[in-house]
């Protein structure tokens, strides 16, 4: 990428968001009702139900419900529409494992094609504000959620520095479900003290591979970067056999555990 565009893309998500197309609402609402457990596993949706429900007219809602589909959230069913996804374990660690080993062909595909001072700076920029979130005494969940945002724009640079549109856009099908995502299973853990020693460990990763991406050490960058999605992993163990706690994320009511079963 181009000098200072990495700093450019942080700017520009941060702005305030316009309000979009009728598409994007029908989107953002959908996943909502989604997420949230209004409309659980399992159960049919339709266009004209969705139109009436969301007050929207019903080719933006079969457009977003084409979105959603391909994000995994919903899947086509044989006498034809949609149904609300559900998720086992074992796809859900297949999909951290998926973003995890395409993040490192990212970071590889940097280091080896080099970047710019620019962006490497911007890039240091946002692990230095990472740094004064994790040193501070606050371990609220205002903290934490400002660690979140911060790991998600870390990871949206690293994902763009090889300057692959191909490279970016398999990363974000793969981030795109939250259980897949690099923070995905962190907010519902504020309290928890070996979480927060865990997000250490996490900013040491990031540090490391900046430090091979300037560096231009390909391979090292790509294992780091394999090993860092591991600790998502980690997470998702400690949510998944916690109740409590898993009733927190988001979207919780689509992942098959035992007790749901």
């Amino acid at each position: 990428m181009t000098t200072r565009s990495l700093a450019d893309l942080r700017s520009a998500e941060a702005a305030p968001k316009a309000g979009g197309t009728q598409t994007t609402a029908a989107e953002l609402r959908l996943r909502d009702l989604i997420l949230s457990g209004e409309l659980s596993p399992g159960m049919r949706i339709s266009e004209p139900s969705l139109a009436e429900r969301l007050n929207i007219s019903r080719t933006p809602i079969r457009t977003a419900m084409a979105r959603l589909e391909d994000e995994g959230l919903l899947e086509l069913i044989p006498s034809g529409g949609y149904a609300v996804k559900a998720f086992t374990e074992t796809e859900i660690r297949d999909a951290i494992e998926v973003r995890g080993t395409l993040e490192g062909l990212s970071v590889r595909l940097a280091a080896e094609r080099g970047v710019s001072p620019g962006d490497i700076a911007a890039m240091r920029d946002c692990l230095q504000e990472i740094d004064q979130v994790l040193g501070g005494p606050d371990k609220s969940v205002d903290s934490l959620s400002s660690y979140v945002e911060l790991n998600r724009q870390f990871h949206r640079m690293l994902m763009h520095l090889p300057g692959s549109a191909v490279v970016t856009r398999q990363i974000e099908r793969a981030s795109s479900l939250p259980f897949a995502s690099p923070s995905g299973f962190l907010l519902a853990q504020a309290s928890n003290a070996a979480a927060w020693r865990t997000l250490t460990v996490a900013q040491d990763q990031h540090w490391m591979v900046l430090a091979a991406i300037d560096g231009r050490e390909g391979a090292r960058a790509e294992s780091i970067m394999r090993e860092h999605a591991r600790i998502a992993l980690r997470n998702m163990q400690a949510v998944l056999h916690n109740q409590q706690v898993l009733d927190q994320i988001p979207g919780a009511r689509l992942i098959r555990t035992p007790a749901r079963r």
